[in-house]
């Protein structure tokens, strides 16, 4: 699937480069001690400057979903799924992506999900898939 890549800069690469070293990067504030997406200079809860690139688990839950059956370029397969994840890490943390590796009719609410990456030139898409650990935890 041919995906239109995003600009990186100082603040975004660590989140489009961490899949490099399978590393889902996530902004936190060193002040608030919160995690926040997308990424910027600034907290947009305590709008402290003290904030940087994480690691975090990359693992999560699906909290809402939706499937794609518009073909919006010719060579994108459908059906697909756009997901919102709710990461593991810290309630509310939220952040939009596909889920991989299961049929489309298979996605549930609150299925367990972990990240994967898919590369295309200097990027790495973080994407989520089933997680059948996650089901057993």
């Amino acid at each position: 699937m041919q995906r239109k890549l995003p600009l990186l800069t100082a603040e975004t690469t660590p989140f489009w480069q961490g899949g490099a070293t399978g590393q889902l990067n996530i902004c936190h504030c060193s002040a608030c001690q919160r995690f926040f997406h997308p990424p910027a200079l600034i907290c947009p809860g305590c709008q402290s400057f003290e904030v940087g690139p994480r690691a975090v688990s990359g693992r999560g839950k699906v909290a809402s979903f939706t499937i794609n059956h518009q073909a919006w370029v010719p060579d994108l397969p459908v059906p697909y799924v756009v997901a919102i994840v709710e990461l593991a890490d810290q309630a509310g943390l939220r952040f939009l992506s596909n889920i991989v590796g299961i049929a489309p009719d298979e996605v549930r609410i609150d299925m367990p999900v972990r990240v994967v990456f898919e590369q295309v030139e200097d990027v790495w898409l973080p994407l989520f898939e089933p997680d059948t650990a996650g089901e057993q935890a």
